[in-house]
């Protein structure tokens, strides 16, 4: 295989944090006074306080500063990166008790009698899936049976993949209860979490309808004319079977039900009694919990599983710390208000509507270099919320433009692992694939652009006044 040359995101994180104690050096140091926020967990900047910091009180960061920064941004994140361990090892057990494998397989079974109703049913599963806990790892076992049930079809590989990941970035993109992207973005915003849950489900009903409609029209054209397929020269004799033991039983139904009643629990304790991180690392525990007694699984297997589940998210962890420590190098070396203040100023007299859709633009650039939701919330994140503070955004609105720029680039960005293995189980050339998603791409985003206005002016109507 041949090997990228474009940095890892670890590589590129690791980079900007040497980068930020470079500017420390060069740029003014200044700062804004900051109050609390009542009933938050963030500080808000006040407008028109921003200074710059005395001599007696200006800092010099030491050469081996960014360092020192990284157990400190480690330390600074740990809520997030234990929770990124625990939903990991959770996940793995409820697939280990082949509970969410044998309803995924047995949906897209079940809906395959029409092209129509499998790409409607897949858009909602996929869609629901990314839209609560953030799947997409999930997804990659089913895609030699999708492919294999397009194929029977008349169909092809780009409208398997096509089920797969538009509703993945959909689902991404306005995501309600992820805990590895909305929830992150949130903490660091300082609004309830779930918070806006509403308008979120509305769009993603809308977003998914069009979503729908650009993968149902190429199917269409391609079952009349097999030559317009972007895939007509590959050859897919072999390489497809579906996988075993995705039998739908009693205790996978009945682990299947706790996950969702723990879901909808873990939003009406947010709602009524303020419930945060540490409630959601109980309810996730508490569900793998029941998943390993309803299962039979044994206490070696549940342990191994556990851990190796945990361990898969290891990446995530240190991206998610890493990318903290970026703040921390900022904050340390008093610049992170001086560039805040400088894109503000920027932005001055622009007003609340261009900086949402600048913040937008900001957040789909940064996908392209950081393809982690969680890596690149922290990175961005502690900029463009007191930035949002300072245009008269409103945060929820902050949180939704972090959400739309990293999830519908997640179904093309070529810096993620994911799309770039999947496109090779797959057999399609990444050429082909942006060629079929571009289109998309250019609808969602003029969508999204409209929807930032909108969530703006009507931001009390919708819930996103915080």
């Amino acid at each position: 295989m041949k090997k990228s040359r474009f940095p890892d995101s670890l590589v590129l994180i690791f980079g900007i944090i040497i980068l930020a104690q470079m500017f420390s050096y060069v740029l003014p140091h200044g700062e804004y006074n900051r109050v609390e926020v009542p009933g938050a967990h963030r500080t808000m900047v006040e407008n028109g306080t921003y200074h710059q910091v005395g001599e007696d009180d200006h800092v010099t960061l030491a050469p081996w500063a960014f360092l020192t920064a990284l157990p400190e941004g480690l330390a600074a994140a740990q809520e997030i990166i234990f929770l990124v361990f625990l939903v990991g090892g959770v996940i793995a057990l409820l697939r280990e008790s082949g509970a969410i494998d044998a309803a995924l397989h047995g949906a897209v079974t079940r809906l395959g009698k029409a092209p129509w109703i499998l790409i409607l049913g897949t858009s909602v599963i996929f869609g629901l899936g990314s839209f609560t806990i953030g799947m997409g790892e999930e997804y990659v076992p089913l895609i030699p049976i999708i492919v294999t049930m397009c194929l029977a079809m008349k169909l092809d590989s780009i409208v398997a993949m096509g089920m797969i990941w538009v509703p993945y970035g959909i689902g991404w993109a306005c995501a309600g209860t992820n805990p590895f992207g909305v929830v992150i973005a949130q903490g660091i915003a300082g609004v309830p979490l779930t918070s806006g849950l509403a308008t979120r489900w509305v769009l993603l009903a809308v977003f998914l309808a069009i979503g729908f409609h650009h993968v149902y029209a190429y199917a269409r054209k391609i079952q009349k004319d097999p030559s317009a397929s972007l895939v007509a020269d590959v050859d897919y004799s072999t390489g497809f079977e579906p996988p075993h033991d995705v039998k739908i039983t009693g205790p996978r139904v009945a682990i299947l039900a706790i996950f969702v009643i723990g879901l909808v629990g873990f939003v009406y304790g947010v709602k009524v009694y303020g419930w945060y991180i540490i409630e959601l690392n109980a309810i996730f525990l508490g569900i793998g919990g029941l998943a390993v007694i309803l299962s039979r699984m044994t206490p070696n297997v549940a342990s191994k599983t556990f851990i190796r589940g945990a361990s898969e998210m290891t990446a995530a962890a240190l991206l998610i710390g890493f990318a903290r420590t970026i703040e921390v190098v900022l904050s340390k070396g008093q610049i992170i208000d001086t560039i805040i203040h400088s894109i503000a100023s920027t932005l001055e007299g622009t007003g609340p509507y261009v900086s949402a859709v600048g913040m937008l633009a900001v957040q789909t650039i940064c996908n392209f270099f950081i393809p982690s939701g969680s890596g690149q919330a922290y990175v961005t994140m502690p900029i463009m919320s007191p930035l949002a503070t300072l245009t008269g955004v409103p945060q929820q609105v902050a949180v939704l433009a972090y959400q739309f720029g990293d999830g519908f680039t997640n179904m093309v960005v070529p810096t993620s692992a994911l799309v770039m293995g999947t496109l090779a189980l797959g057999k399609i050339p990444y050429t082909r694939w942006v060629r079929f998603v571009m289109p998309l791409l250019v609808k969602l985003f003029a969508l999204a652009i409209v929807v930032l206005i909108l969530a703006v002016k009507y931001g009390d109507a919708w819930g996103f006044n915080h």
